[in-house]
């Protein structure tokens, strides 16, 4: 069966994997940017956005294994924009412009219905009602046996690892203290629900951890 991947989830020394505030003008709430800064460096972060450059050390090297071998993607509603409560109308279209970076189908957790949204490259965005549950199975349906890889928000990466169904969770730990914002790891206790460290590896910007569920 395809695993369950969080790659490349940045959090703070003190817990926090988004500033608080998200809006419109704050994607990951105010100070969060300063998280993603291991990231803009990387040489795949500066090709998705069409520049040549770019840093090609550790932090890169894992990087760009986060999106190897992953068939699906499972994204929480806060991921997707910033609208909240019904869909007023269906003009939001996602953070990334006409070909966003997924190339694969997206399921996205709502409490609202909406129609798939196909997009360039591949990526068709799935709004999904029924829970957790109900979009990582469609996700691994959709997969065709490589893997999903869940990429947030905090939410919804809280929710699948109380669930315990996350098979590898990478943490991108970023040497900042927030002090405010949206907390990992509050109320969870990860060796009871079968998590161990893995494996940690030093990078140029960022101290990478593996968490791995026990089989």
């Amino acid at each position: 069966m395809s695993q369950l991947r969080v790659q490349s989830f940045a959090i703070s020394l003190d817990g926090y994997g988004a500033g608080p505030g998200q809006d419109l003008q704050n994607p990951l709430g105010v100070r969060g940017p300063e998280l993603m800064e291991w990231f803009f460096h990387t040489r795949l972060w500066r090709r998705m956005h069409g520049h040549a450059d770019g840093e090609t050390g550790v932090d890169n090297s894992i990087a760009e294994q986060g999106f190897a071998g992953i068939g699906a993607w499972i994204l929480g509603r806060n991921m997707f924009g910033p609208v909240r409560g019904p869909w007023p109308d269906e003009k939001w279209k996602g953070w990334w412009g006409d070909e966003p970076p997924y190339h694969t189908p997206v399921f996205v957790l709502t409490h609202h219905p909406r129609a798939p949204l196909a997009m360039a490259g591949g990526t068709e965005f799935r709004f999904v009602t029924e829970g957790i549950h109900a979009a990582l199975e469609q996700a691994r349906a959709a997969a065709g046996g490589l893997d999903v890889r869940l990429g947030g928000g905090v939410s919804s990466v809280r929710q699948y690892l109380g669930a315990g169904l996350i098979d590898e969770l990478h943490l991108a730990v970023q040497p900042v203290l927030l002090g405010a914002g949206e907390p990992l790891f509050q109320g969870l206790d990860l060796p009871a629900l079968g998590y161990e460290c893995a494996e940690s590896v030093a990078g140029e910007r960022a101290t990478h951890v593996f968490l791995r569920r026990r089989a």
